[in-house]
């Protein structure tokens, strides 16, 4: 499997992570010094975003992607990537589309977003 086909696939295992609300998933897939900023202009860390989820504050509904470009070089990818997602945090409901930046790193044979951001769009 070449090195963008790994990515894809560990895309394709975050969304359905995100969806499912799989913390398992999420803390293999997320590196211990993620640095992410969400849409409102917050910068979350891996304990922050596993919290989301296990405490039931995040919630995703769908989640589809789509126009992904990826470039790869030695031990770090970057990915842009188009997602359409319904979701509720806390109180507030997400329906919309979001332009994703994530930065995957090869660390002990295994991938791992390091960094990234997301901002709502048309």
């Amino acid at each position: 499997m070449t090195q963008d086909e790994q990515i894809v696939d560990c895309e394709k295992r975050l969304l359905e992570a995100l969806k499912t609300g799989d913390i398992q998933v999420l803390d293999e897939l997320l590196h211990d010094d993620l640095l992410f900023n969400i849409p409102t202009g917050q910068t979350i860390t891996k304990e922050m975003d596993i919290e989301n989820y296990r405490s039931g504050i995040m919630t995703v509904y769908d989640i589809s992607a789509s126009d992904r470009t990826i470039k790869t070089n030695e031990n770090m990818s970057t990915v842009v990537v188009t997602v359409c997602l319904k979701a509720k945090y806390a109180d507030q409901i997400i329906d919309g589309k979001f332009r994703y930046l994530r930065v995957w790193k090869l660390t002990d044979y295994s991938w791992k977003v390091i960094a990234g951001s997301g901002v709502q769009i048309q």
